[in-house]
């Protein structure tokens, strides 16, 4: 089927960026923060610039895979629960269409539509693709947000990896004595970036978002520096 023309094609929805945005977003944060704190965190303990910077190094590598893997699992749990549910709508159908074309027809009326109406639309959508319709109006599944365990893996991974990376520079090219200060700067100014990328792509307000990423982060770097230095040993 051809799709019809959007009545406002000058302002698009941006829903259908949810799926890989939420896991570009978090994997960006996470890497930026996860990977900054333990350069904080080591560095505070005052070990060589050696140790701060294999520490960084390993929570790069680390973290990436473990968010690669996480996205992927939770994700693919989500697609196995998706077309659990399909199959049994699918079987409904066959077995009790009518019984369906009711409870279709139900849920448009607690919608607002007049009994008639919500059977005839349910009828014309049945007609056309019941599953598609009872997919969309009584589960909420379309395909815009079905789970993709593979696209949600490689964009967490990959954004954590390119975000840690920003911590990890600046430690490699901290002047002497000045690891934690210019981490922490480079960590604010990557996180208030992230949380501007992240309300442009999604057209949210953009400085709520910033404001929310920046002291989470300010606030996971300084509870890490202070442990770091409380005990004098690499965390």
């Amino acid at each position: 089927m051809t799709p019809k023309p959007s009545a406002h094609p000058d302002d698009p929805h941006y829903i259908n960026r949810m799926g890989w945005l939420r896991a570009s977003v978090l994997g960006a944060n996470d890497g930026i923060i996860s990977v900054g704190a333990l350069i904080t965190g080591v560095a505070a303990a005052a070990p060589g610039r050696e140790a701060v910077l294999i520490a960084g190094l390993a929570g790069l590598v680390a973290g990436a895979l473990s968010m690669a893997m996480g996205e992927y699992v939770s994700v693919s749990s989500q697609s196995d629960t998706e077309r659990a549910d399909i199959a049994r709508e699918s079987a409904a159908l066959k077995e009790m269409p009518e019984d369906e074309l009711h409870e279709l027809a139900a849920i448009y009326e607690s919608r607002g539509m007049t009994p008639g109406t919500a059977l005839q639309a349910a009828r014309e959508v049945t007609e056309q693709d019941a599953l598609a319709a009872h997919l969309r109006d009584e589960l909420g599944l379309s395909e815009v947000l079905a789970a993709n365990p593979l696209q949600a893996a490689l964009a967490s991974a990959a954004t954590f990896s390119l975000a840690a990376a920003v911590p990890l520079l600046a430690a490699v090219f901290a002047p002497g004595g000045a690891v934690i200060t210019t981490v922490l700067a480079a960590v604010v100014l990557a996180l208030a970036l992230l949380g501007a990328l992240g309300a442009w792509a999604g057209r949210a307000p953009l400085g709520r978002a910033v404001l929310r990423v920046v002291l989470g982060g300010i606030f996971a770097l300084a509870v890490t520096a202070g442990i770091g230095k409380l005990f004098g040993v690499a965390v």
